[in-house]
């Protein structure tokens, strides 16, 4: 796929979203590989809102870099943050239920707030790619949720060469963690930066979880 082609596509699908009164937002981890997309929405529409899941437990240089990123980019940044209190997310055991049942985790910091704040808008932009996980192979450019929020995968068929060629020519900067080995970053208690070909691979190291869940529900 040629990159300034597939690019196209993408502005000229985004701007048909809003022409025809549709209210979007794009979910962004800004991470080194989440960047091409943001910059390209941002740029079609620089109006569209870019909500950040800040579940608290993000690396101190994952909140700096967002802070950078909005603020040279001037996009609307919208915090999207868990009801429930860091001190009844401890389990019985006394430890966090990062490290006692992440999948729990992942549903109160990540899936329940980012589903109450998607409710607001009409298309959803999600950066996911087939070559990431098994089952980000199996989605469609365009899902519609249970909620009715159209969700759109505007780069699902790219893959890391083009990402690499869009931040080179674009001149994007990188995650401050990627020079330390991290090649996908979430949340600092379950990431890891590892040795491995495979970008999500550090993400819950050394369980069967490759999905945090706010992309499971449909």
């Amino acid at each position: 796929m040629e990159i300034n082609k597939a690019v196209e596509k993408i502005q000229n699908q985004l701007l048909n979203y809003h022409q025809n009164g549709n209210k979007l937002c794009i979910t962004s981890s800004f991470q080194s590989h989440s960047l091409p997309l943001l910059h390209i929405a941002t740029r079609a529409l620089p109006s569209i809102d870019v909500l950040f899941i800040d579940t608290g437990f993000h690396f101190p240089e994952t909140y700096a870099f967002r802070n950078q990123i909005a603020e040279d980019w001037g996009f609307r940044l919208v915090n999207v943050q868990s009801k429930t209190a860091k001190n009844q997310q401890i389990a019985t055991s006394g430890e966090f239920l990062f490290a006692n049942n992440p999948e729990y985790c992942c549903h109160i910091n990540k899936v329940e707030p980012l589903n109450d704040a998607i409710e607001k808008y009409d298309i959803w932009v999600a950066g996911l790619r087939r070559d990431q996980t098994k089952f980000r192979a199996t989605l469609n450019e365009e899902e519609i949720l249970a909620s009715g929020v159209v969700k759109f995968h505007p780069i699902l068929d790219w893959n890391s060469k083009m990402i690499y060629v869009y931040a080179q020519q674009h001149h994007l900067p990188k995650h401050p963690l990627e020079a330390k080995g991290f090649l996908s970053i979430g949340c600092m208690p379950c990431t890891t930066n590892i040795d491995t070909e495979m970008e999500r691979n550090g993400r819950w190291y050394g369980s069967k979880k490759s999905e945090c869940g706010i992309h499971l529900n449909k």
